[in-house]
């Protein structure tokens, strides 16, 4: 016989999923009214900036993003389209090709931050103490996600991914 999730699981689970849409929405407010493009820019430039010379593979940047295959095809296309990446053909590959962020794009990525950080600090360091912070990325990391590698790039380049 299979167990069922507590009732306390199950309410957990639901207070998670309404404060990671919240919280993402109220973040993409800040980020519209600041004159930014979407956060998922900002991941894939920050993705890219991360990468050892600026550039990934397509399937690369889709697994580090966690979205379909069909939003980063668009994303990077719009990327593209704006100058913040570069498409290049992988010269051992002839059919594979690379996304490599351009300068602009590192520029982009840089003041997205700002404006980032704000509304993380406004949305989340506002209401948690440190401790507290702290706290809840042990419980997150029990459930599978990997906060002490994000602390860690977090500290590296002062941009943490979401």
């Amino acid at each position: 016989m299979k167990r069922k999730p507590s009732t306390e699981a199950t309410a957990a689970w639901i207070r998670l999923m309404r404060v990671q849409s919240r919280v993402l929405d109220a973040v993409e407010q800040d980020l519209k009214k600041a004159g930014f493009p979407p956060l998922a820019w900002y991941d894939a430039l920050l993705e890219l900036s991360r990468a050892p010379s600026g550039e990934m593979r397509p399937v690369e940047l889709e697994k580090q993003m966690l979205i379909p295959q069909y939003s980063t095809s668009r994303l990077i296309d719009r990327l593209v389209d704006e100058g913040l990446a570069a498409r290049r053909e992988c010269e051992i590959d002839k059919r594979g090709q690379f996304v490599e962020i351009t300068e602009a794009g590192r520029e982009m990525q840089k003041k997205m931050w700002q404006a980032y950080s704000a509304a993380i600090e406004k949305h989340v360091g506002s209401k948690l103490s440190d401790a507290d912070a702290v706290k809840l990325c042990g419980l997150l990391d029990r459930l599978g996600c990997s906060c002490g590698d994000i602390k860690a790039a977090g500290a590296r380049d002062g941009a943490p991914a979401r």
